[in-house]
């Protein structure tokens, strides 16, 4: 397979340290033509962005993930559009609402991640939303900002895909497709349009099988892909130069 777009992936992750220059220079080899590199913190962003300057086919976007809202120092905002002006940053994100762990401050959350919808509809850039155990708050802030965007890591129900699509929104799958219990999110992905799908691996996390439990990376998609082209009834090779193409358009590659 050739042609592959991941749309969403953490090469900056200290998962990455030991081997990072080496396995980027070979994916390509492993038909990876584009990676997205989103960010989860200020630090996140800074190493993304020199990441996408030393890597020719990799980009990446800026932003500071909920569950950094804590350490986020005050400045965050115009660190990240600071990032944002660079000619390979494409994204703010990622960003959104998670309520997973006890303590969360959701006010806060909510403030960070509308401050950063403001900040994408002013620069006109796209959006990574990142949304766990908080889809409620999550679709009543995209309603009232409507940003260009893509929720990503999709593992919701069809319901919930539905309304993403009516807000004329992407949404990308990881190797959660592959998983046995995956019965939601393939369900979830038969209702996306194939104009509207993204494949990602948010790497190094959510390997899919026969990977599951170790790192991830981004020739890995080959193995979603092959599900979702099942769920689809499109060939495998189709299924990547159509969510290639979808990946360059959002992204405005």
């Amino acid at each position: 397979m050739n042609n592959i777009f991941d749309t969403h992936a953490h090469y900056a992750d200290h998962a990455f340290d030991l081997d990072r220059e080496e396995l980027l220079k070979k994916l390509p080899e492993s038909g990876v033509s584009l990676v997205m590199l989103a960010s989860s913190s200020v630090e996140d962003t800074r190493e993304n962005a020199l990441l996408a300057e030393k890597y020719g086919y990799i980009y990446c976007a800026a932003g500071v993930h909920p569950e950094s809202v804590d350490s986020n120092p005050d400045d965050y905002l115009s660190i990240v559009e600071t990032a944002a002006a660079l000619p390979k940053t494409k994204a703010i994100g990622e960003i959104g609402l998670d309520y997973h762990y006890d303590g969360c401050c959701r006010e806060k959350q909510i403030r960070l991640f509308e401050e950063q919808l403001d900040l994408a509809k002013r620069l006109d850039m796209p959006v990574i939303i990142h949304t766990r155990d908080a889809w409620d708050d999550t679709l009543s802030i995209l309603k009232d900002h409507k940003p260009n965007a893509v929720v990503h890591c999709f593992s919701g129900s069809m319901e919930m895909a539905r309304e993403v699509l009516k807000l004329g929104m992407y949404i990308g799958f990881t190797g959660v497709l592959t998983f046995k219990n995956a019965k939601k999110a393939l369900k979830a992905l038969a209702e996306v349009p194939a104009d509207r799908l993204l494949l990602e691996t948010d790497c190094p996390y959510m390997a899919p099988e026969p990977f599951r439990g170790k790192r991830c990376d981004s020739s890995m998609i080959a193995c979603t892909a092959a599900k979702a082209a099942e769920i689809k009834g499109l060939d495998v090779q189709e299924l990547i130069n159509i969510t290639n193409e979808n990946g360059r358009r959002f992204y405005r590659i």
